[in-house]
């Protein structure tokens, strides 16, 4: 373990064993805007549905997330009983914890018996493109419903019909959290206004001219190798802990072209014979590099410091 990481045990010394839930995670409590402090509760899923009135001892994961983030993005968002079945954890329950010190929320959803590998290509991106074209944006926008986050980062969704827009504000925003934890860089930030200016107005505002209707489909939002894994009963690939929101359906592959991610070549194939590339398909690759530059500010937001991100 190097200097620099930490174990649950370092965090919170005294995680672990058994403890009693919170009144409301046993009443399932599930309406609150409010953010929440990261706390993952280390109890066995056994030992939790047993302490659930209803559950039939069903194997339930408790998961609170981080005062950055909202329960929101994970919960009411990613709509698997509607969109794709079993492709993601169905939710059961979210809300507040009664206990007001220190403010703590939860999260419950089905329980998946996984296996923490890489899903065959074929199979895995059926069931995403399933999604991204069955989806349906409730206001025709892209955007959501609900402030959510990307990790423990705030990302800005309002409703917006031009994705142009939509994507120049959420990489915007991104950008100048990132200058604020790295510190200035004047040829980097001026490249960034280049890209805002210029490169974004020429590769995503074809996507509604002349007559292109672009869908708003529904994204897992970050969806990299340590996000998708194997249903141990079924063999099927799950995917799991969203940033969901609607935009291009492409936008979903721009974390797949980051150098350190694993979903390779492959993926793409199989991905682009179930939704073939949005018009004009010739700046395809040029869009997903473009889409890519959001998740690798993401990578530099949450871990700071990190070398030859920004270089690259």
């Amino acid at each position: 373990m190097t200097e620099t990481q930490s174990s649950v045990k370092d965090v919170i010394p005294d995680i672990g064993g058994s403890f009693t839930l919170d009144a409301n995670v046993i009443k399932g409590r599930s309406k609150t805007e409010t953010p929440c402090p990261r706390l993952y509760l280390a109890q066995s899923p056994d030992s939790i549905a047993r302490q659930l009135p209803g559950s039939g001892g069903q194997q339930l994961w408790d998961v609170g997330l981080d005062s950055h983030s909202s329960y929101n993005s994970r919960a009411p968002g990613w709509k698997t009983e509607v969109v794709s079945p079993s492709f993601v954890p169905k939710p059961h329950a979210w809300g507040k914890f009664e206990l007001a010190d220190p403010i703590t929320h939860f999260f419950m959803c089905e329980f998946f018996d996984m296996e923490l590998k890489l899903p065959e290509p074929n199979a895995f991106c059926t069931r995403l493109a399933e999604i991204h074209q069955n989806s349906i944006s409730p206001t025709g926008k892209f955007g959501f419903s609900v402030p959510n986050c990307h990790g423990k980062i705030l990302q800005r969704n309002e409703w917006d019909s031009s994705w142009a827009s939509f994507f120049t504000k959420l990489l915007v925003s991104f950008l100048q959290l990132e200058v604020s934890i790295n510190g200035p860089w004047e040829e980097y930030e001026r490249a960034f206004e280049k890209i805002v200016s210029t490169v974004i107005p020429q590769l995503l505002e074809p996507l509604q001219a002349e007559g292109r209707v672009l869908k708003p489909s529904l994204v897992h939002g970050d969806l990299w190798e340590e996000n998708a894994a194997i249903d141990l009963s079924t063999g099927n690939p799950v995917v799991f802990d969203a940033s969901a929101f609607y935009a291009h359906n492409e936008y979903e592959l721009g974390t797949w072209r980051r150098q350190i991610i694993k979903f390779g070549r492959p993926y793409f194939h199989q991905y682009f014979r179930k939704f073939p590339q949005s018009e004009p398909a010739e700046q395809c690759d040029d869009r997903i590099r473009l889409y890519s530059l959001k998740f690798n500010l993401a990578h530099m937001i949450g871990w700071p410091g990190a070398p030859l991100v920004r270089e690259e």
